[in-house]
C-alpha cells in the first residue's frame, strides 16, 4: 500500500511548481487528488496526464484571492468525494516589494494569496474533519523567509511568517480533534514560477540555475521532487504524532555565521 492509500487529497496551487510535484506524489503514493490553479491550461493537461496513468486526478479552476473561492475549493472536494483527509497549500505569490516601495495593493496581494487564502481553506477542512470526529492532516509550504527573509521581499516575509504562526496555532487548537498541521521553509527552489521571476525581476538569463547551485552549499537548488516527498510524509500516518511542526527545509542554517 501506498503512504496515502485511499485518502482525499486536496493541493491548493497545484497546476505547476510544488504543488504539482506534490500532486504526483500523493498520486503516486494512492490517493485520489484534486487540484486548484488558476489557468486551466495549465491544470487540466496534468490531471489528463495522471488521469491517462491511471490515476484519480481532477483540476479545479479557482482564484485563492477570493476567500469564498479557498474555502469553496474544499467544499468541492467534501461534495464530491464526502470527506477531505489532507489538505496541502502550495499556491504562493513571490513578486518582489520593499518596505519602502510596496505599496497597499501589493501588501494585500501577498495577504490574499500567502496568508488568507491558506487560513480559509483550512477552515473549511478543519470543519469538515471536526464534523465527522475523523482525524485529518495539513501540510502548509511556507518559506524561509519568514525568519525574515531578503530586503525585496518584504510583503512575501510578512504573509509567510503569518502562515508559520498560524500552522503553529491551528496545531495546537486542534491537536485533540486528531488533525495535524505540519510547515515547510522550504529555500530557494528552480521551479517554473521562480524562474519567470528570476527573468523578470533580477535580469537572469539561461543559466541562472547553474550559476546559483554554484553558489549552494550543496550544489543545487532545492529539488521539488524532493520537497514533494517531505510534504507526502507529513501528510501520512508514517509521520506519526508530528504536529505544530515547521520544518526548515533548506540549506541555510539559521543562526549560523559564515
Amino acid at each position: 500500500m501506498g503512504l496515502l492509500e485511499d485518502k482525499i487529497v486536496l493541493v491548493n496551487g497545484g497546476s505547476q511548481g510544488v504543488g504539482a510535484g506534490i500532486v504526483r506524489a500523493a498520486v503516486r503514493e494512492g490517493a485520489t487528488v484534486a487540484f486548484t490553479g488558476r489557468r486551466p491550461g495549465v491544470g487540466e493537461p496534468l490531471a489528463e496526464e495522471l488521469t491517462a496513468q491511471g490515476a484519480t486526478a481532477a483540476f479545479l479552476r479557482a482564484d485563492l484571492a477570493d476567500p469564498a473561492q479557498a474555502r469553496g475549493s474544499v467544499e468541492r472536494v467534501v461534495a464530491a468525494h464526502g470527506r477531505i483527509d489532507c489538505l496541502v497549500n502550495s499556491a504562493g505569490l513571490t513578486s518582489r516589494g520593499t518596505l519602502l516601495d510596496t505599496t497597499p495593493e501589493l501588501f494585500d496581494a501577498h495577504i490574499a494569496i500567502n496568508l488568507r487564502a491558506p487560513f480559509f481553506a483550512m477552515q473549511a477542512a478543519v470543519a469538515d474533519m471536526v464534523a465527522r470526529k475523523a482525524p485529518g492532516t495539513i501540510v502548509n509550504i511556507i518559506s524561509n523567509c519568514a525568519h525574515g527573509g531578503y530586503p525585496h521581499l518584504a510583503p512575501y516575509s510578512a504573509a509567510k511568517a503569518g502562515l508559520a504562526g498560524l500552522t503553529r496555532n491551528a496545531a495546537h487548537a486542534h491537536r485533540w480533534d486528531r488533525v495535524r498541521v505540519n510547515g515547510l521553509n522550504i529555500g530557494w527552489t528552480g521551479t517554473e514560477g521562480e524562474d519567470a521571476v528570476q527573468r523578470a525581476f533580477h535580469g537572469a538569463g539561461d543559466d541562472w540555475r547553474e550559476e546559483a547551485a554554484r553558489a549552494l552549499p550543496m550544489g543545487k537548488l532545492g529539488q521539488v521532487d524532493e520537497i514533494a516527498d517531505f510534504a507526502v510524509l507529513l501528510l501520512s500516518d508514517r509521520s506519526g504524532v508530528v504536529t505544530g511542526s515547521v520544518v526548515d527545509w533548506d540549506q541555510i542554517v539559521l543562526g549560523g555565521l559564515g
